[in-house]
Parts: structure tokens; sequence; C-alpha cells
């Protein structure tokens, strides 16, 4: 009975014309991953290729040189770590909260969708808007450039993919354990902190990583915001060196050992960001 039903069905018509499609989209979708991998190869083998050369002791413990001259990256490396610390700091907790928020108590209402909505136009809205942002609300009032005003555009960056990570895996904990827990006569505040937030632990902590890695090689809103200095400068007040814009700036210059310096530092964004979301992944395999 199994084997005439099935040769039944490879001999109709409808079966082989959606055997046939089946078979197009699957190679279709076999191209489009190959060439998604083919790219990603290609930048990541350019860079290595490019950039391996710069890497040395001296790229780490030396500030950014004037032209003709050796030097490294620290200034850089440390204004960069500075404002993405102060930018995760600002906004991880605000992000937390909001997610919270529209997890736990948005269920009804209008505003929890309004706040969705508006949080995705801001997770998907180009960084340099949110540059400009900072620019006419703080640097044009203060009027200068500093590591502060970069550290609140990439505070601002980070706000939107912790809400959504936050939102996402609060709302896959089991509303059991919350009922648990309220039967035992637990407020609400206790259920929250108590019971969801270990049970999503680990996938929020994965969206405060994967939004550290967004921010890391921004350089839009750090070019309206922080500038940069060639020197070294631990002044969150005053512009500050940082990694993007010195590689944006050094990479258009003229001189050859400023490119290989902006390669470079390219390679270090690059293996950051890399060991960032290899650490995100293995936090929510887990």
């Amino acid at each position: 009975m199994f084997q005439t039903d099935s040769v039944v069905s490879v001999s109709n018509p409808v079966y082989r014309r959606r055997q046939r499609f089946n078979r197009l989209m699957l190679g279709l979708s076999g191209l489009a991953l190959g060439s998604g991998l083919f790219w990603l190869a290609w930048i990541i083998v350019t860079l290595l290729v490019k950039g391996a050369d710069a890497l040395s002791f001296q790229l780490l413990f030396e500030s950014t040189p004037p032209p003709g001259q050796d030097g490294g990256l620290l200034n850089a490396i440390i204004g960069s770590f500075m404002m993405s610390g102060v930018g995760t700091l600002i906004g991880t907790p605000i992000g937390i909260l909001a997610g919270t928020y529209l997890a736990e108590y948005g269920q009804r209402g209008w505003l929890a969708p309004v706040t969705r909505f508006l949080n995705d136009v801001l997770l998907s809205a180009p960084s340099i808007v949110i540059g400009l942002f900072i620019y006419s609300v703080y640097v044009a009032q203060v009027g200068h450039y500093s590591g502060w005003a970069g550290s609140f555009a990439l505070a601002i960056l980070v706000i939107p993919v912790v809400v959504r990570a936050t939102d996402n895996m609060l709302a896959l904990v089991p509303n059991t354990l919350r009922e648990a827990a309220a039967a035992l006569g637990c407020p609400q505040w206790r259920i929250v902190v108590f019971i969801s937030y270990r049970a999503a632990r680990s996938g929020i902590i994965t969206g405060v990583l994967l939004a550290v890695a967004r921010i890391a090689g921004e350089t839009a809103p750090l070019l309206f915001t922080a500038l940069n200095n060639q020197f070294m400068s631990l002044n969150m007040n005053a512009p500050i060196a940082n990694l993007p814009v010195v590689i944006f700036q050094y990479a258009a210059s003229p001189f050859e050992d400023w490119n290989r310096l902006a390669w470079a530092g390219a390679v270090l964004i690059t293996l950051l960001v890399l060991g960032i979301n290899i650490a995100a992944r293995s936090l929510f395999k887990k």
C-alpha cells in the first residue's frame, strides 16, 4: 500500500512541480549562503593581510604618532574603552528597566505597543542621526566636543538593543514560575527580581554584549561628539581619541604609516567584536 501511494505521488505532476520548486529554492538559498560567506571571508582575509604587519607591542603601548614617525594606538584604544564603558553603564540600566516594563507590566494598554514601535525605529535609525542629535542638544550648548558627548551618543545606541533583548528574554520565562511565586505571596517586584531576572539572566547579558559589539566600531556619532585627540588624554570633558575616528582619519590620509595604523586598528576592532559575539553566543547556548 505504501509503495503504491509513493508511485502515485511521484507520478503526480503537482508533486513533481513542487519537488522542482523545492530544489530551485534550496539551490538559491545555497547560493545566497555561499555569497555571504564569500564576502565575509574576503573582508576578514583582507583585514588580516593588510593589518597583520602593523600588529605589534608598539601598537598597544604608544600613542598615535605624527606623519613619518613610529607609534601606536594606545590613546585611541583607551579612549574607545572609556567611552564604550560609560555608554554601556548609562544605557544598560535604562534598557533593562524599559524592557522589564514592556514584558512584566505592559500587557495591557497602549503604552507598551507604542514603546516597542519607537524602540524598533530607534534600533534601525542611522547612527549619524544620533550623533547629530547629541551635537545639537549637548555639544552645541557647552561649546566643545568631549568624551561625555561621545558616551551619551553610544548610550542611546545601546538602549534599544538592550530593551529588545530584555523584552524578548523575559517573555520566554514561563508564566507558571510567576504564578507559583505569586501563590506564595511574593509581591510583583520580588517576582521580577528573583524569578524573572534569574531565569532570563543569560539572555539579558547576551543582549548587553551584543550592544557593546555594536557600539565598538561606530564612527559617525563620534565625529560629531568626541571628535579626536592626537595625544593621550583621560579628560572626558575634552575631545578624546578613539579607534573608529582614528581609523577613519588615518585611512583617508596620504601617509603610508598612518594607513598601516588604520588597518591595524580595523583588525583590533574586528577581533574585539568577534570575541564579544563568541562570548555572547556561548552564554546564550548555556
